[in-house]
């Protein structure tokens, strides 16, 4: 072995490639990232002296053998220099949430905290539940830990303030009260029932109950019932009765929630062995929210308060933080990480540790749930670690797959076909590798079930080999699982065939006789059908990962199918928008009598020009 060739080689490299880089940086603050031969962050830190920090990289010996594989790794270095600290750690926490690089303490959230949303583009304002980007005119709050959580709020809210949460096309379209005005849910302002003055007054309090002022309204609605009541007016009265009693539904107390704690989030760590998990407790506007338990990845080894500031500043990259956060531990560089976030709010962020009263015992209740949802995770490892261990004996695999894909399609005789693939691991589900597949070829008849599964998994690992040629970013599986029986497989086989791939197991995996679940067959290239005991748990947990692809197949393809159905052939025309396509439809009440009528009938819409008539007219009759 030449001495190039030696483990420590690499190592070397890196170091001189950092050692290069050191000689021409600044002593001021900023973020460097640390890139492999092929141009991937492996790493991205912040440092107060760029120079002071960087520098240390090159004394491996000192460095954890996690870091030591990263300096080895590194071909290049990019620095960007920022005018203070805090600046470099906001931007820091925005590159390791954007890129996610393979060496950082990495927060895996791949879903976004639902909101209760108060509109404000409509005379009638409207609430409802909303996910994602705040593009709609109106008043968020939140966040909720759950979708559930939003749910329980606005059916109190609803019958506390009597607003509606029917759509804006609904709303126009109803000429008598719907269901939720009998079972005293709305006020059914589409009709009218309430004045518009009334309504907004609802709206306000509904606006200022969840702003935080439930002490105010809840006083005043009183107040309101008993003078009704004195007044002898008890329908009047009953109805302030039932608001608040709904209202009280909101606040009811969930496990700890102290009267004092008005907007804060609760952040617990609890760490054992190589694992840790971060509880979070959401309270807004005095009200207990709910609760999300985190596990970052790439923690092992790291001490508490470093997974605690990395955690934060991931966390609040793309939310807006409260203005307290109560903690279990002091975070590294406790004043930098609040005064980054409060930079990142607009104003005051404190960050503390309590020491007694009802903030350390909601802080304790927090650490207690992140104890106990490690211990389930840990377990949920172990077993799923021996089921993929039962999957690598059942299929003759030489290790447990640490990847697994299943396939499936879906579609009504041929029509709005798509593929559907989901992913599993050592640690579960990995719902944000799921991907979709609009079918696209033009040339498979309908229902050419063996030609879709063809087209799937061509784009599939035709894409893995431009993007992950080398297989060191974990894009490509070790066992694809095929829904479906020998056909199904010899299409799968021959696509990787083509590809010239011939080192990704393939098992297809259909139903017995009469499709009874239990008694599923497994097909292997040049091997005979595998059978397994009912009550074998491989076979249960390879029948919960076909169920799961068929269910998130059946519902892409039902999603794709509903938005055809809603799609109009107005919408095909050049120059009609939503406003002139409503006015056809109110007018003709299809789009096939908007396509049947003549040029005089088009003209006397209202809206519609005789030019616009004309075009209209022309489209659906090009003869003329």
């Amino acid at each position: 072995m030449t001495e190039a060739d030696s483990p420590a080689a690499p190592l070397a490299r890196g170091v001189e490639v950092i050692a290069q880089v050191v000689a021409t940086l600044p002593g001021t603050p900023g973020v460097y990232r640390m890139l492999n031969g092929k141009g991937d962050v492996l790493y991205v830190g912040k440092a107060k002296s760029l120079k002071k920090r960087v520098v240390a990289y090159t004394r491996p010996d000192r460095m954890p053998l996690r870091i030591q594989r990263m300096i080895a790794e590194t071909a290049s270095m990019e620095v960007v220099t920022t005018r203070t600290e805090v600046e470099a750690l906001l931007l820091e926490s925005n590159l390791i949430k954007s890129l996610g690089p393979r060496y950082n303490i990495l927060l895996k959230d791949d879903k976004s905290f639902p909101h209760i949303l108060i509109t404000a583009d409509h005379d009638w304002p409207q609430v409802l539940k909303h996910r994602g980007a705040r593009n709609r005119k109106g008043e968020y709050f939140g966040p909720f830990a759950s979708a559930g959580a939003v749910n329980q709020t606005l059916a109190a809210l609803q019958r506390a303030f009597l607003l509606r949460s029917c759509s804006d096309s609904v709303f126009s379209s109803r000429t008598r009260p719907c269901l939720l005005f009998q079972i005293k849910r709305c006020s059914a302002p589409c009709v009218e029932r309430i004045a518009p003055g009334e309504y907004l007054a609802l709206v306000e309090e509904a606006r200022a109950f969840l702003s935080g002022q439930s002490r105010r309204i809840q006083n005043d609605l009183t107040n309101r019932m008993s003078a009704a009541a004195e007044a002898m007016e008890y329908e009047k009265a009953a109805v302030f009765r039932d608001r608040i009693r709904a209202l009280a539904r909101i606040q009811a107390h969930q496990d700890i929630n102290p009267a004092d704690v008005e907007e804060a989030d609760v952040v617990a760590l609890h760490q054992a062995g190589d694992g840790v998990c971060i509880q979070v407790f959401f309270f807004r506007s005095g009200c207990n929210y709910g609760s999300r338990a985190y596990f970052p990845v790439h923690a092992q080894g790291e001490e508490a308060p470093e997974i605690m500031a990395a955690f934060l500043g991931q966390f609040y990259a793309d939310k807006m933080p409260p203005k307290e956060i109560l903690l279990s531990l002091d975070p590294a560089e406790t004043a930098i990480v609040a005064q980054a976030l409060s930079e990142k709010a607009g104003r005051k962020v404190v960050l503390s540790v309590p020491k007694r009263g009802d903030r350390k015992r909601l802080v304790e209740h927090a650490l207690d749930n992140a104890r106990d949802a490690l211990g389930r995770r840990m377990a949920e490892s172990g077993a799923q670690r021996k089921l993929l261990e039962g999957v690598a004996e059942v299929f003759g695999l030489e290790a447990a797959p640490e990847r697994i894909e299943v396939y499936d399609n879906s579609h009504i005789q041929g029509s709005d076909a798509v593929g559907a693939m989901i992913v599993a691991g050592p640690d579960g589900l990995m719902k944000s590798a799921y991907r979709k597949f609009n079918i696209r070829s033009a040339e498979l008849t309908p229902g050419d079930d063996f030609g879709m599964m063809r087209e799937v998994l061509t784009r599939r690992f035709a894409r893995a080999q431009k993007e992950d040629p080398d297989r060191d970013r974990g894009l490509w599986p070790d066992l694809a699982l095929i829904d479906g029986g020998k056909g199904q497989l010899n299409a799968a086989l021959g696509v990787l065939e083509e590809l010239g791939i011939d080192d990704v197991a393939l098992v297809g995996i259909a139903k017995g006789p009469d499709r009874n679940a239990g008694r599923e067959r497994f097909f292997l290239a040049g091997k005979e059908p595998i059978s397994l005991e009912p009550r074998h748990p491989v076979l249960y947990f390879l029948q919960r990962l076909r169920d799961e692809a068929h269910r998130f197949a059946i519902g892409t393809h039902r999603a794709k199918r509903s938005k055809g159905l809603v799609q109009s052939t107005l919408d095909a025309l050049p120059g009609i928008g939503p406003k002139r396509k409503k006015a056809l439809l109110h007018h003709f009440g299809s789009a096939k009598a908007v396509a049947e009528a003549g040029l005089p009938d088009l003209e006397s819409v209202e809206g519609i020009s005789h030019a616009m008539a004309k075009k209209i007219h022309d489209y659906f009759h090009p003869e003329g």
